[in-house]
Parts: structure tokens; C-alpha cells; sequence
């Protein structure tokens, strides 16, 4: 990224993009936030940037975002969590279909390359691991709210890839796995259990923790997705961005206590009882990363216990993180 570059990042004052505006501030570049969040006090890391108080799902609004001068845009602007998920599956839906059609159709206009966020989600719930980026999706059925989120991500990177075929928009696709770090809301793996830890309440693990994920420090999330759009030979492809060590939900949960001085006990909570029988687990999640080993020259650094520990050393510090409700199962 030069210091002329502008970027614009939806969704900019999210857990993956804060980080990633920061980082763009850093490279000296110019940029715009678009974020129904927005309007509250900036956020310290961000607050060099542009910021345009708005829904994605609002062809205005975006259009007072992107327009021509942009050189990049970053599309992570999603409703995510599992208990979002299951929540709010018209709002998941509609601001990843509609809120990305409206992106990319403003991308065009300003003729600005775009990187879509989108999810090891979009795999569902295939059984053979490690993913690469062509395996076959398998879903579960469509009465389940729990699905919405993994199927209208891949609906929009559809769109994506249709931008791209047929208006012939420089487009990447960028899909996490397991991003944690600094500032992640304490809804998921690693920010709920690091929450639990530091206000001394029992780790909870669901099913017996055998389930496996590859967690992946966040700051080597948003090197990939800048490299996602630097890159050429980027466009036009869909990248698996995560890391490849893989871990039983029970070792992270037995490295947190660690780390956190290990005062609490871990505790089981069954799947049902914590999330209701609209939920799913998934027993692997892994990517195969070689593609963006390859064409990004990308790959995960940070190693987990090191990632946890400045994890753990940033909520230690941030008191109105650690006084947020903790929304998973108790």
C-alpha cells in the first residue's frame, strides 16, 4: 500500500476491522469507515480515519462511501456470532446479500478493486479436512437459523465472483478461520473464554471439548487481507485464510486457565442446553492455506500461546471489555 492508496472498509469499526483500519493507518494510507457503529467516540486505533455513519444495506449510504477516488475497498460489514446467527437470520441474510450487492455494484461505478470478507463457514458441514478452496459445501437443512450466516456468505461471494466474470470488478475473497485476538467480543471461542477467566467464572466447554478449530491471531488475519488486495494475482480467486495448527477446544481452554493464572475450573455445558437444537457444532474445521501460500505469499505466524497471551494482556487493560455481558452458555 502506497500513501496515495484510499481505502474504504465496511463494517471498519468491527473486531477484524479495527484492526485492519489500523493497520492501513499505520501504511499511511487514506481511510473511509462505513458503519452503522459509527457515531460513537472513534475508536483510539482508528481514529485517523473518515467515518461515514451508515447500513450497507443502503445504496446511499454506500455510495457516500465509494465513489470515484477509491482505490480499495475492504467489504467485512456482517452480522456475525452464533447467537447472532440464530437471532437474527433476516438481518444475517439481507446485509450479506443485499448489503454486498450494494458494495459491489458501487465498487463498479468507482472502479475500485474490492476484497469481500467472507467465512470457513461457507463449507458447512463437510467431512473431509483440510478445506481448499474448491471443496464442495455441505449444508445443513434451511429450517435451521443456524445456516443462514455460511449460506448467504456464499451467495455473496456468488455475486463476487459474477461482479467479476461479467462486469469484470478486480475482486478477492478473503475466508477466515477462527480469527481471535484484541477487542473480539466475548461471544466466541476464545474472547468467551478469556472473558470467563479474568472475572473468575468457570471456562465452558461444550461436548466434551473434543471438537478441533484452528485459531488464527488476528493481526496475521488482516495481513492476508491486505495482501488479498495488493496482490494480482489475487483477483478473481477465493483464498482460505487461517491457521493450520490444529487444536481441541479443551487444549484452548486448558491454555487460557494457564495463562490466566488457572484459578478456574473448566466446566461442560451440553450443545443443546447452552444453544438450543438450532445449532450445529462442527467437529474439524480446517483450511488448507497453500493457495495463499502460493499466490499471497501469506501464511499464519503467530503461534497460539502467544497470540493468547497478547490477548490476554490487552483485556487485562480494558476494563469496559471486561464488564460486557458474557453471551454464551452459562
Amino acid at each position: 500500500m502506497s500513501a496515495s492508496t484510499h481505502a474504504v472498509v465496511t463494517g471498519g469499526d468491527g473486531f477484524i476491522g479495527r484492526h485492519l483500519v489500523a493497520r492501513l493507518l499505520e501504511q499511511g494510507c487514506g481511510v473511509t469507515v462505513l458503519d452503522r457503529a459509527t457515531g460513537a467516540p472513534s475508536p483510539p486505533e482508528s481514529a485517523g480515519a473518515a467515518r461515514i455513519h451508515g447500513d450497507v444495506r443502503d445504496p446511499d449510504h454506500v455510495a457516500r462511501a465509494i465513489r470515484r477516488g477509491v482505490d480499495v475497498v475492504y467489504h467485512l460489514a456482517a452480522v456475525v456470532g452464533v447467537d447472532q446467527y440464530l437471532a437474527r437470520p433476516l438481518d444475517v441474510i439481507d446485509i450479506n446479500f443485499t448489503g454486498t450487492r450494494n458494495v459491489l455494484e458501487a465498487s463498479a461505478r468507482a472502479e475500485a478493486r474490492v476484497v469481500m470478507a467472507s467465512t470457513s463457514e461457507v463449507f458447512g458441514k463437510n467431512p473431509s479436512v483440510p478445506w481448499s478452496e474448491d471443496d464442495d459445501r455441505v449444508l445443513g437443512a434451511t429450517s435451521r437459523a443456524r445456516w443462514s450466516y455460511g449460506t448467504s456468505k456464499a451467495l455473496a461471494e456468488h455475486l463476487a465472483f459474477g461482479f467479476a466474470s461479467q462486469r469484470r470488478l478486480p475482486v478477492s475473497i478473503v475466508r477466515y478461520f477462527n480469527a481471535y485476538g484484541p477487542g473480539q467480543r466475548p461471544a466466541y471461542l476464545v474472547s468467551r473464554l478469556v472473558h470467563r477467566a479474568l472475572n473468575g467464572l468457570p471456562l465452558t466447554v461444550y461436548d466434551g471439548g473434543r471438537q478441533t478449530r484452528c485459531m488464527t491471531f488476528v493481526a496475521d488475519t488482516v495481513e492476508a487481507t491486505l495482501a488479498a488486495g495488493t496482490a494480482p494475482a489475487a483477483l478473481g480467486e477465493a483464498f482460505n485464510i487461517g491457521s493450520h495448527r490444529e487444536n481441541t477446544v479443551s487444549e484452548v481452554a486448558a491454555l487460557i486457565s494457564e495463562l490466566t493464572g488457572g484459578t478456574v475450573p473448566v466446566r461442560g455445558v451440553d450443545t443443546g442446553a447452552g444453544l438450543g437444537t438450532e445449532y450445529e457444532d462442527l467437529g474439524r474445521r480446517i483450511p488448507d492455506t497453500a493457495k495463499a501460500r502460493k499466490l499471497l505469499g501469506w501464511e499464519y505466524r503467530t503461534p497460539l500461546r502467544e497470540g493468547l497471551e497478547k490477548t490476554i494482556t490487552w483485556a487485562r487493560s480494558a476494563p469496559e471489555w471486561l464488564d460486557r455481558p458474557d453471551t454464551g452458555a452459562q
